[in-house]
């Protein structure tokens, strides 16, 4: 995931183009609205790097801009941020990875 000029990653804008040129179901997940562009709020897993762990691979809040670490990771901080938050929807905030996940409709979404 880039960032762009500001720090932002810019998906928003992306998802609902797809959605407008009918490359994208809308209904697949009903949380696709609630996409925002973030500012990621590290440049690895927040919660990870306060604690001096490691991670496996980065996810990145797509209503906060919270990164935090993925399920194979010994702390799946970015579960526990959706537990804790009730955001819906994360992106894999690694190079070369282009899919979103929603917790609440349990569905990935490759753009």
């Amino acid at each position: 995931m880039k960032k762009d000029e500001t720090g932002k990653v810019r998906i928003a804008a992306k998802i609902n183009e797809m959605i407008a040129s009918g490359r994208f179901d809308s209904q697949v997940c009903t949380h696709i609205s609630e996409i925002q562009d973030v500012i990621p709020s590290a440049d690895g897993c927040e919660k990870c790097l306060e604690l001096g762990d490691s991670w496996v691979s980065l996810r990145l809040c797509l209503t906060c801009g919270h990164v935090g670490c993925c399920d194979d990771s010994k702390n799946k901080h970015a579960s526990r941020h959706h537990h804790e938050t009730q955001h819906p929807m994360i992106v894999s905030y690694e190079l070369g990875e282009d899919w979103l996940w929603c917790y609440v409709d349990d569905v990935s979404i490759t753009p």
